[in-house]
C-alpha cells in the first residue's frame, strides 16, 4: 500500500513539472480570434479582434437587467459605439497596433485580418507558406515573370476586397458596436498598396486610409492612374488619407511621390496629408513610427469629426 502511494506521488509530481515546463502563449488582452471563411473562393481567414477596456457586450447587459422591469430597462443609457481599424498581415501587426493604440487611442476596436489559413498543399510555398496569400490578395498588376504569377497568382485585389465589403465587415457590423462613418484602414507594404488600390477603387469603403511605405512599382502606379481615369463608381463622401515613407526608402520615394500627386489631381473629395517622411528609415526601421504617427493623425481626424 505505501508503496503504491509512493508510485502515485512519483506520477503526480512529474505531471506537475511537465505542466509547469510547458509553456503557454501571450495573448493580447480583450482580443478574440474569429474564424472566418470566404464566401466566394471557400479560403478561411481569421479575425483578431480587439476590444476597447470599457467595451461592454450587450447579452451581458440584458441578462443582467432581465430582473428589473421594462421601465427602469428603457432608461439604461445607450451603449458606446466605436470607431473600428481593419489592417492586413495582422499576424505581423496586430501586437504592434494594439499596444499603439492601448496609448495613443484607446477607444477603438482593432481587426486584423489573418493571412489564408487553407493555401493550396500541392503548391511548393518555400518559406513563404505562412504568408503566400498576401502576394495574391493585396496586389492589384499581374507579375513580370510567368512562373512566379502562377504559383501566387498575382493581382486578386479586387477579390480581396469583395470578401471584406461582403464577409469581413457584416461580420464585425454585426457582431460588435461600430460606430457610423468612423472607420480607418491600415496598411504597411502590400497591404499600403491594396490600401492604394481601395482608396481609388473603392474609396468610401474606409473613412481614414493610413498607408506606410506603400509597396508599389511603375507598373502598379499605371494601373493606378487608369483608375482615376474611369468614370465615377460612386462619389466620394470623405476620404482621409495619412501616407509616409522612410527616409532611406530610395527605391520608393520617386514612385511614392507620383502616387501623392496622383491622388492630389483626382477629382475625388479626398483630404491628403501630404507625405509623411520618416526620418533617418529603411522600409524595415519605419515600421514603429509609421504606426505612431499615422495613429496620432487618425486619434486628430477622429475627435474632428
Amino acid at each position: 500500500m505505501l508503496l503504491r502511494l509512493l508510485l502515485l506521488l512519483i506520477v503526480l509530481l512529474i505531471e506537475a513539472q511537465s505542466a509547469e515546463a510547458t509553456p503557454k502563449p501571450v495573448e493580447i488582452p480583450r482580443t478574440q480570434v474569429i474564424p472566418l471563411e470566404n464566401s466566394v473562393t471557400g479560403g478561411l481567414y481569421e479575425l483578431y479582434v480587439k476590444l476597447p477596456e470599457g467595451y461592454i457586450f450587450e447579452s451581458s447587459d440584458s441578462e443582467n437587467s432581465a430582473s428589473k422591469d421594462n421601465t427602469s430597462h428603457a432608461h439604461q443609457p445607450a451603449l458606446k459605439h466605436y470607431p473600428v481599424i481593419y489592417t492586413t498581415d495582422a499576424d505581423w501587426h496586430m501586437d504592434l497596433l494594439s499596444g499603439t493604440t492601448e496609448f495613443l487611442l484607446p477607444e477603438v476596436i482593432i481587426v486584423g485580418i489573418s493571412w489564408q489559413r487553407n493555401m493550396p498543399s500541392n503548391v511548393d510555398y518555400g518559406d513563404s507558406r505562412a504568408y503566400a496569400s498576401r502576394f495574391r490578395d493585396y496586389s492589384f498588376t499581374s507579375h513580370s515573370k510567368p512562373e512566379v504569377q502562377e504559383k501566387y497568382q498575382f493581382g486578386k485585389a479586387e477579390a480581396f476586397l469583395r470578401f471584406i465589403q461582403q464577409d469581413v465587415m457584416p461580420k464585425v457590423e454585426k457582431q460588435y458596436r461600430v460606430a457610423p462613418n468612423a472607420n480607418a484602414y491600415l496598411g504597411y507594404s502590400m497591404g499600403a498598396g491594396f490600401g492604394a488600390y481601395v482608396l481609388l477603387e473603392a474609396p468610401n469603403t474606409f473613412t481614414h486610409y493610413l498607408l506606410g511605405s506603400p509597396s508599389l512599382s511603375e507598373n502598379s502606379l499605371v494601373a493606378l492612374k487608369e483608375l482615376t481615369a474611369k468614370p465615377v463608381k460612386q462619389q466620394v463622401e470623405n476620404a482621409n488619407v495619412f501616407i509616409s515613407v522612410g527616409e532611406l526608402e530610395t527605391s520608393r520615394m520617386e514612385v511614392t511621390q507620383a502616387f501623392v500627386a496622383l491622388l492630389k489631381q483626382s477629382q475625388n473629395n479626398m483630404t491628403i496629408n501630404g507625405l509623411n517622411v520618416i526620418s533617418d528609415s529603411d522600409h524595415t526601421s519605419a515600421v514603429p513610427e509609421t504606426f505612431t504617427s499615422s495613429i496620432r493623425w487618425l486619434k486628430q481626424q477622429i475627435t474632428t469629426q
